[in-house]
């Protein structure tokens, strides 16, 4: 019988994040077994399919998701936040639906390394306590997630807490120079000639604007020190808007990405980067993975538990972050860099270990399954 996955989450949708995701598990699932047959399901498939050898449909399409789910042996759920209620009400009933949907055809699910939360609505809590009892093995990216889905009414199977996917990746495997290329092509001075460069990556986030001006009076400070200040957008085209009015903002010039990058390239980017100051929480993962020290700025649990899982500092929440915190914190991280990098290659280390123990879970489902 030939092993045939399903992935369910938020692809093909320019977010470099998410695609990272995807990416990563694709990496360990097929380093542990080549030979799988994996379907994804999409919102771009085309796209999709191309970019990762991957078959792919339209995961808005429940015809083809039901025949995607009909053929496979496990349905993987995951990574990111896909249970969580702060974007849309539908995502839960999305992600969930398609677990329902697998179980009502006999399927294994599995659940790789989810963030879940913040859960507000009532039946976004009571289809969690419904649905996610129904899965096979789940795996969780913090404690927080865990505590949650135990008390929202979760208890089966066991909640294993593992590190996000992405963190699975090594720097050493990865292909820098699509990514140096972008960074020429938007103006970026690289090698003996080019200044030192700061990344931040920016979302705009409900009504907020005092981190904007916070980032800009502290991007000038870098480039009045001799740093290229770089924009990154990890969401294609939302994050170019916020990271222009920032860059306006500022009286020094900073250059603002312009182009929609993948993953690949995306990780080429910020392996040149000296420091990255980031909202976006792959951002923060992805840099760490380069060898990037960073700074996290918070607006979700989830940034605050993945920088304390690398011991890496927060400058503050989004709704109050303060210019001199900020700067100060960047002036800190400058200064004491070379102490800190083998501190954080340590951290990213010990987690590159378990994220991709979690593939080796969701095998040893997948093989159970064929043994039944």
């Amino acid at each position: 019988m030939v092993n045939h996955i399903v992935i369910s989450g938020y692809y093909g949708f320019n977010n470099v994040g998410d695609e990272a995701v995807l990416y990563s598990m694709l990496r360990t699932l097929r380093a542990q077994q080549p030979d799988l047959k994996i379907t994804v399901l999409s919102a771009d498939p085309e796209k999709t399919a191309a970019a990762y050898g991957v078959q792919a449909v339209n995961r808005w399409n429940i015809r083809e998701v039901w025949q995607a789910l009909r053929k496979c042996q496990l349905l993987i759920s995951g990574g990111g936040s896909l249970l969580q209620d702060v974007t849309s009400s539908r995502n839960v009933l999305y992600y969930l639906g398609v677990v329902q949907l697998a179980k009502l055809l006999g399927k294994k699910v599995f659940f790789y390394a989810q963030g879940v939360g913040p859960i507000s609505r009532r039946l976004s809590q009571e289809a969690i306590a419904r649905v996610v009892n129904k899965v096979d093995l789940i795996t969780v990216r913090d404690e927080a997630s865990k505590a949650l889905l135990l008390q929202l009414g979760v208890r089966q199977p066991e909640i294993l807490i593992k590190a996000d996917a992405v963190l699975g990746l090594y720097a050493k495997e990865m292909d820098r120079q699509q990514g140096l290329k972008y960074l020429e092509k938007n103006g970026v001075q690289l090698g003996a000639d080019g200044a030192p460069i700061v990344g931040i990556s920016v979302r705009n986030w409900h009504s907020y604007q005092g981190y904007k001006k916070a980032l800009a009076k502290v991007g000038d400070q870098l480039v009045r020190k001799g740093y290229q200040v770089v924009f990154l957008p990890f969401h294609f085209p939302d994050d170019i808007a916020p990271s222009r009015e920032i860059a306006n903002m500022m009286e020094e010039k900073a250059v603002v990405i312009r182009d929609q990058i993948g993953v690949v390239e995306m990780l080429g980017c910020l392996s040149a980067m000296h420091l990255l100051i980031g909202m976006r929480l792959h951002s923060l993962i992805m840099a760490s993975v380069m060898g990037v020290p960073v700074i996290g700025i918070s607006y979700d649990p989830k940034i605050d538990a993945f920088m304390k899982s690398i011991g890496q500092p927060l400058a503050g929440r989004v709704e109050t972050l303060d210019a001199e915190v900020l700067g100060d914190e960047v002036r800190v991280m400058l200064l004491k860099r070379e102490e800190i990098l083998p501190e954080l290659n340590e951290a990213v280390a010990a987690l590159r270990v378990e994220a991709r123990d979690t593939g080796r879970l969701a095998l040893e489902l997948l093989k159970d399954n064929l043994s039944n």
